[in-house]
């Protein structure tokens, strides 16, 4: 998940952890990505999240991460 005042949403550095979990054969969530463009629209004065669609795409995200954290629990 990234996040930034601009069109990339942060998509650069997301990227290239990415790159550095695949080559340390590490295990991630790797959908959905989350990518909070223009953040500053995104959240109310009090730093709340106010878009409706990225919740449902964090929402999943966490699903994801649960699913693969039992699934490697039962290992």
């Amino acid at each position: 998940m990234s996040a930034s005042t601009g069109i990339i949403g942060g998509e650069r550095a997301r990227l290239r952890l990415s790159q550095c979990f695949v080559f340390l054969n590490m295990q991630a969530v790797n959908k959905p990505e989350v990518i909070i463009t223009f953040a500053p629209r995104r959240f109310d004065d009090k730093g709340r999240l106010i878009d409706e669609e990225i919740k449902g795409y964090i929402r999943m995200l966490f699903e994801n991460l649960v699913a693969l954290t039992l699934k490697l629990k039962t290992k």
